[in-house]
C-alpha cells in the first residue's frame, strides 16, 4: 500500500503573493532588485540571495516589517477545506518553505502544527536581518537552497511514499523532480514544462482537492 504524503510550499502557494517579494518592495532599498533576478535566473543559490535581501533591511525595521507582512498576506481560497480534507482523509501536509518563521508560523497556526512546518529562521539580534538555515541540503544536494525541500523529501518519505508537491516557484523545482505528483501554478509550470516535468495545474486549493480526489492512491 502506497501512502500519499503532501509537501507544500508556503509563498505565493498557500498565500496568493510571495511574501519576502512584498517585503523587498516596501522596505528594501533599489538594490533587491538585481539580487532578485539573479536568484530567478539560477546565477545564484537561493540561499544566497535571500540572506543578501535580508541584509539589506535593519532590524530597527522589525515590528514595522511583522506587522505589514501579516497584514497583508492573504491564504489562497480553499486552503482551510483542504487542510480538513487531509486530517479526514489521514494525508500528512508537511509545510515545506522557503519563507520566514517570524510570518510563516503566525499565517497557519490555526491549521498546521509548529512541528509540520519547515522554514527558515530570522535573526533580528545584529543591526541587518540575519536568516539562519535549520534545514540545508544533504549529501544528495548542492544547490545551496537555504531551506533544501528535496532533502526534507527524503528524510520525511520512503520507498512506500507517494510525494505529492505543491508549489509555484524556482524554490519548488529540485522537489517537482522527486515528486510523483507534482500541482503547480505561475513560475513552477514554465519550469516544469521546459523540463518536461509533468504536473497538474491549480489556481485555488478547491482545484487542489479535485486533483488529489482523481488519485488512484489509498492510505
Amino acid at each position: 500500500m502506497t501512502q500519499p504524503v503532501i509537501f507544500c510550499d508556503f509563498d505565493g502557494t498557500i498565500t496568493t503573493k510571495d511574501n519576502i517579494m512584498a517585503i523587498m518592495k516596501k522596505f528594501a532599498p533599489p538594490e533587491w532588485e538585481p539580487i532578485k533576478d539573479q536568484i530567478l535566473g539560477q546565477e545564484i543559490s537561493i540561499q544566497q540571495g535571500v540572506t543578501q535581501l535580508f541584509n539589506l533591511l535593519s532590524t530597527d525595521q522589525k515590528d514595522e516589517i511583522t506587522q505589514f507582512v501579516l497584514n497583508q498576506a492573504q491564504i489562497r481560497e480553499g486552503f482551510e477545506d483542504f487542510v480538513a480534507y487531509t486530517k479526514a482523509q489521514q494525508i500528512p501536509l508537511f509545510i515545506v518553505s522557503g519563507g520566514i518563521d517570524f510570518f510563516v508560523k503566525p499565517l497557519v497556526k490555526d491549521h498546521i502544527e509548529d512541528e509540520r512546518i519547515y522554514c527558515n529562521e530570522a535573526d533580528f539580534s545584529g543591526e541587518t536581518i540575519t536568516i539562519n538555515w535549520p534545514h540545508t541540503c544533504d549529501e544528495h544536494c548542492s544547490n545551496g537552497c537555504g531551506c533544501c525541500k528535496p532533502s526534507i523529501l527524503r528524510k520525511l518519505s520512503d520507498d512506500n511514499t507517494y510525494k505529492i508537491v505543491i508549489g509555484d516557484s524556482i524554490t519548488d523545482l529540485q522537489a517537482a523532480k522527486l515528486a510523483d505528483k507534482v500541482i503547480a501554478r505561475d513560475f513552477l509550470i514554465e519550469k516544469c514544462e521546459e523540463l518536461d516535468i509533468p504536473y497538474e495545474p491549480f489556481e485555488t486549493f478547491t482545484d487542489v482537492i479535485h486533483i488529489l480526489k482523481q488519485l488512484e492512491v489509498h492510505t
